[in-house]
């Protein structure tokens, strides 16, 4: 068996020095096969992207006051409303009966009232003629007092009762769009669970939550772009409206709220958002794609201390077709590109692709290539990049 195997080496290596040499017998170095693309300069956007929900501008709950069953929804989802417009009309008979009490109640105060004023308008007269004596009068007069404030809590009662009853009529407390209906009429209305919800969305908010880190990024005023699922050709620009100035003590994370205008109202509450926040424009840079960077941890002594140091490599082709590595100073780094500050120059080869198979000297082969210096570009990265970092 090991015998075998010995000779299936050795019949391999005859083949392969076999396939390397040419008709004159002499070794034929492999090339190894590259995708190559010429370094420029462009500018890159620099970007922290976020996932998050959107919400109206303004939304409210609308609870009825009264727990009774409802007798009428005057709205369905999407109608327009305003402020004062009739939602829901709820059962009071319960607060029906109170008012006709109240009413019953404050015509027999106001009776009594009538009565009692006109006999101490009679008593005050007497006693002015010292007719009656002072003690007849203080009894009288007291009386009518009473009467008086039976007649004002009759008349408390009334209103109460009226503007309970008027609650049986639920309105909307702003203008805007019913967002949704929660029951349907027969159901029993709480005041624990909403009617209905009204939403302003002539704008939208999105709200994230931001490290420590990005805190110092991230400003009032700059500019973000939205981009949703439904519309994945459309980038929605708004502006950080505000960010919280106190921390999650839990998460140690604080809220951020972009606002941005919503023309036609193609975004909706509720939709998953990717929002891209610009924090700095780096301009006129060496720009070579990510895929093309190689890297290299490595544990550096310096001033006594360790420190893990990662190191940033690429590959370019020189004049003579071989394979050139070399260390990069990377100003900003993330998914889809790099921002070069030293390592590269404008015009040089780049391998983009096959780079993993390459050490420095090696031999290369550029398919499609005229001749020998000669590579099609195969990606261009002039003009504005945008780069995105989580």
């Amino acid at each position: 068996m090991r015998s075998n195997l010995r000779l299936w080496y050795l019949l391999s290596f005859a083949l392969l020095i076999g396939c390397q040499r040419g008709g004159g017998g002499e070794s034929k170095e492999p090339l190894v096969p590259v995708a190559v693309s010429a370094v420029q300069r462009g500018t890159v956007r620099q970007a922290l992207t976020y996932s998050c929900d959107i919400k109206a501008e303004l939304e409210v709950k609308v609870f009825s006051k009264i727990p009774d069953r409802i007798e009428r929804y005057f709205v369905n989802d999407g109608d327009h409303v305003r402020r004062g417009d009739p939602v829901a009309s709820i059962a009071a008979t319960t607060i029906g009966q109170a008012v006709r009490q109240a009413e019953a109640g404050l015509a027999a105060a106001r009776a009594q009232h009538g009565n009692v004023t006109t006999e101490f308008e009679r008593a005050e007269r007497l006693y002015k003629e010292d007719a009656i004596s002072t003690q007849q009068f203080e009894a009288i007069q007291a009386q009518y007092k009473a009467v008086s404030a039976q007649l004002e809590h009759a008349q408390a009662g009334l209103a109460t009762a009226r503007s309970q009853m008027s609650d049986a009529t639920v309105t909307s407390p702003i203008d805007g769009l019913i967002g949704m209906r929660y029951s349907e009429a027969g159901d029993m209305a709480s005041p624990a669970v909403p009617l209905v919800s009204v939403v302003q969305m002539d704008r939208v908010k999105i709200e994230f939550s931001a490290t420590e880190d990005d805190l110092g990024k991230l400003a009032v005023g700059q500019k973000a772009e939205v981009r949703v699922r439904s519309h994945p050709d459309t980038a929605f620009e708004g502006k950080i409206q505000k960010i919280s100035p106190v921390l999650d003590p839990v998460t140690r994370m604080a809220t951020v709220e972009v606002l941005l205008p919503n023309p036609g109202h193609r975004l909706k509450p509720g939709m998953y958002a990717e929002v891209d926040v610009t924090v700095g424009i780096i301009e006129n840079t060496l720009v070579v794609p990510r895929e093309s960077v190689l890297e290299a941890t490595s544990l550096e002594h310096a001033n006594g201390t360790r420190r893990v140091v990662k190191n940033f490599f690429v590959y370019v082709v020189n004049d003579s077709d071989r394979a050139e590595q070399r260390k990069l100073e990377v100003a900003y780094l993330n998914q889809t590109h790099a921002a070069v500050r030293v390592g590269v120059a404008v015009g040089e080869r780049l391998v983009v692709s096959g780079q993993n198979n390459l050490r420095d000297g090696v031999a290369v082969l550029i398919p499609g290539a005229g001749s020998a210096g000669e590579a099609p570009a195969v990606a261009d990265t002039t003009g504005p990049v945008e780069q995105k970092a989580r």
